[in-house]
Order: structure tokens, then C-alpha cells, then sequence
């Protein structure tokens, strides 16, 4: 093993919870990086800690923009703590598509959970990938499990008809709603509302009566969703609560324990993550194809004339994409 990943596996693994969360965050930053020699090293860690994780809870947070996720993140992993649980945050913020940079503000509004060394927060930018997370979301994921920590929660960018992969990497998707939010079921795409395990209905304490009518008109939703073929163990709850005041977090939580019991006894949680497993062994495949594609010498050649001849309309997109292809195999 190399010397400097042995190192990092042990203070990953090790006792001291300064250490170790410094550690982690190095071991994120390693899996990030794109350096061919950095890819290799990465490797070998994840194969020395995949072993040791697998054993936390892993809760997907999604909603739109303002709805108040890193509040109620922050509430949650403070309420956690204090019951003896160790709680991680990977939270990803949208990359502008014109400067590619992120705010990575997340810490910021997680104050004071950020500052308990219980606690890992992790914020890290979308890049451009399509999902809502970040490309390492997953590698970060399988990090955090092996450090000890026993809750992990990937908070996504917000709600869209792409933003759905945390659902796919976690053991519960969490949607979360606002009150007086005009129509409810335009306001969230129901692709998104199809995965969701739970709904929160989030500041409640700003107009109670919004929040029961959102409630209702959510539960109706999900109830004809579940007449369209999703009859399973578990039918979706919607719930509301105030993140800012803590009504209602130990409601969560207690929901959360009992969906996870219900997976757990039927045997979907275990066939639930070695799906995602292997999901994510072909998502990691297209995109190192994409990668080889773009860096093949004949592709790199002829892809500037072929974009300026797509962009004037001489050529046909899919014309322009057959070539670069064919070029590819030769």
C-alpha cells in the first residue's frame, strides 16, 4: 500500500475526532482530484475502507431554492448529536455555467453544527454534473461511513427534472415543500415527487393553515401516485414542521426510523443499495467513456471545424456526431 494512503486510512479510522475529520476532508479532496497518479491513490483508499462503511443512515434532502434545507439540516444534525449519533453533510452547490465556480456557502448557514466535532460538513460544487450532486458525492459518501460517522445526509442543488440521483445513492429521499407555494403540484415536478419517501412541509410556524393545506393537497398527490403502480411496504408520509423552531423533529426522525425498519425487515434496503452499487459502477463507466471520447487525438482534430459547422447549421447535429464517432474507431 502506498505510504501516504496507509497514513490517511489510519487517521480516516483513527480515535481522535480533530484528526480524523481532517482526514476526511483530505481524502474527499484526494477523490476529487482529476490527476491520473491522484485517480490511483483514491483507489486504493476506497478499497481499503469500503470494509468499514456501509453502516450509516443515508438520507437524501431535496427542495426548491428558499425552502430552507440547510436549516433544517443544521436543526436535525444538532438534534442528532445530542443523541449520541455522528453526523456527516455532503452538500453540493449549483456551478455557474459561465465562471464554473460555486458559492460554497454551506457552512456558513451551518454555523453551529459545523463547529461540533461530531459533526462533518462537506460542501462541495455540482461541476456540471446532471443529478444534483457532485461526481465524488457517492466515493465522499463511503468516506464518511468509514470515519464512524453514522448519519450521512446529501443535501442536493434543488429541485428539477434532472435533480433526482440522490435518490439513487440513498436509503431515504426526503422532499421538502413551502407552504403558500401556489399550486403545488406545478411546483414540483412529479418525477421528483415519484421518489420521494417523505414530504416535509417546512415553516409551518410562518402560516399554519397554508402548511395543512399543503399537506393535504401533497398527500393527495402521492395517493394517486400510488394507485399508478407504486404499492409498496412503504407508502410515502407527508408531514409538516418548523425547522427553525424544531416543532416536529423528532417526528422526523422517529419517521425516518420507521421507514428504515419497514426496508430493513423486508429485505428492500439491502437490494436497494446493491442496486444503487451497481448503478453507480456504469454511471462511473459513461462518464470515463465520455472522458477517453473527448481526449481520443482524431476526435480532438476534428471536433473544432465539426462544432463551428453545427453552430453555422451546415451540418446536422447527429451528422456531426456520427463523425466524431467513426473517427473515434479509426
Amino acid at each position: 500500500m502506498n505510504a501516504e494512503v496507509h497514513t490517511l486510512v489510519q487517521a480516516v479510522r483513527g480515535a481522535d475526532a480533530m484528526q480524523r475529520r481532517r482526514a476526511v476532508a483530505k481524502a474527499i479532496t484526494l477523490l476529487e482530484s482529476t490527476r491520473p497518479d491522484h485517480r490511483a491513490r483514491a483507489d486504493e483508499l476506497l478499497a481499503q475502507l469500503l470494509p468499514h462503511s456501509g453502516r450509516s443512515v443515508r438520507l437524501g434532502i431535496s427542495g426548491v431554492p428558499g425552502v430552507g434545507k440547510s436549516t433544517f439540516i443544521e436543526a436535525l444534525g444538532l438534534f442528532l448529536i445530542e443523541r449520541g449519533h455522528r453526523v456527516a453533510v455532503l452538500a453540493v452547490d449549483p456551478s455557474s455555467k459561465v465562471s464554473g465556480g460555486s458559492i460554497l456557502g454551506d457552512k456558513t448557514r451551518m454555523e453551529r453544527l459545523s463547529v461540533d466535532e461530531r459533526a462533518f460538513i462537506r460542501p462541495s460544487p455540482s461541476s456540471g454534473t446532471l443529478g444534483g450532486v457532485a461526481e465524488k458525492t457517492r466515493e465522499a459518501m463511503l468516506v464518511c461511513e468509514a470515519a464512524g460517522f453514522d448519519v450521512v445526509i446529501v443535501e442536493t442543488v434543488g429541485v428539477g427534472q434532472s435533480e433526482t440521483a440522490v435518490a439513487g445513492m440513498t436509503d431515504m429521499f426526503v422532499l421538502m415543500q413551502l407552504p403558500n407555494a401556489g399550486d403545488d403540484l406545478q411546483a414540483i415536478k412529479k418525477g421528483v415527487m415519484e421518489l420521494a419517501d417523505l414530504v416535509v412541509i417546512n415553516k409551518a410556524d410562518i402560516d399554519p393553515d397554508a402548511a395543512t393545506r399543503a399537506q393535504a393537497q401533497v398527500t393527495s398527490a402521492l395517493r394517486l401516485l400510488t394507485q399508478h403502480g407504486r404499492a409498496m411496504a412503504w407508502a410515502p408520509h407527508v408531514m409538516s414542521m418548523s425547522a427553525l423552531t424544531g416543532e416536529g423533529l423528532e417526528r422526523f426522525w422517529q419517521t425516518v426510523e420507521e421507514f428504515l425498519a419497514v426496508q430493513r425487515g423486508g429485505g428492500a434496503l439491502e437490494a436497494r443499495r446493491k442496486q444503487q452499487a451497481l448503478e453507480w459502477m456504469w454511471e462511473r463507466i459513461d462518464a470515463g467513456l465520455r472522458s477517453e471520447f473527448r481526449e481520443n487525438p482524431a476526435v480532438r482534430e476534428l471536433l473544432p471545424q465539426l462544432r463551428n459547422e453545427v453552430a453555422a447549421g451546415r451540418v446536422a447535429a447527429s451528422t456531426a456526431a456520427r463523425k466524431l464517432l467513426d473517427a473515434r474507431r479509426t
